[in-house]
């Protein structure tokens, strides 16, 4: 015989169908679909999504203009050594050029000191020679001269110890020539306003 239902009620839900099953919430169950949310986010964020952010750049690395810096230095040193060594070899240059325009100048006077060495003394007689000399020497001073060459032979000139070396002295009855320069033992030179000898003198002195 079949219970009669009064009109209008509903027959309650199963117990599991308004609870869940256990299943659902057992370890080894279908996840619910919160779990499956979460993984969602966890794939965002390991950057498999399209919604994953850019990593950072990192500007002014300090390695990077540290090596910078040091390529900058061994660059300028090697300008620095390749300049150095420029002038050196201009200098080097210079020089050996001013010695060759001072030789070329007196090659002339070499030629006739040459000739003059090698004559006859049976068949040449000595005012000649002696007139030879004399020409070769007035042509090297003059090449030398042009060079920059000064002689010092200071006869009559007051003592300049700058320039002068007294080797001796003679006693003078006039006051104003003490210190006066008598005789030259030897004369000095200048070349190029560098002196290279001091004139030898013999100086007067006054002794009142």
């Amino acid at each position: 015989m079949k219970n009669p239902r009064k009109k209008g009620t509903q027959d309650p839900l199963p117990e599991q169908d308004a609870m869940g099953s256990e299943d659902d919430f057992a370890p080894g169950g279908n996840a619910p679909a919160l779990e499956d949310d979460a993984q969602s986010a966890t794939a965002a964020s390991d950057g498999d999504g399209p919604s994953a952010a850019p990593a950072a750049v990192t500007e002014g690395d300090p390695g990077s203009e540290l090596a910078s810096e040091r390529e900058k230095y061994l660059r300028l040193a090697a300008e620095y050594d390749n300049f150095r060594k420029r002038s050196a070899r201009e200098r080097s240059d210079a020089g050996a050029r001013a010695q060759a325009d001072l030789v070329r100048q007196m090659i002339e006077a070499l030629d006739d000191l040459a000739r003059f060495a090698h004559v006859d003394p049976t068949s040449t007689d000595a005012d000649t020679i002696v007139q030879g000399v004399d020409m070769v020497e007035k042509k090297m001073m003059k090449a030398l001269g042009t060079a920059g060459l000064q002689v010092i032979n200071p006869v009559g000139e007051t003592f300049d110890p700058a320039l002068h070396e007294a080797v001796a002295t003679e006693p003078t009855s006039a006051r104003e020539d003490d210190h006066v320069v008598a005789r030259v033992y030897q004369p000095g030179y200048v070349f190029n306003t560098q002196l290279l000898r001091p004139a030898r003198v013999v100086v007067k002195q006054w002794n009142g």
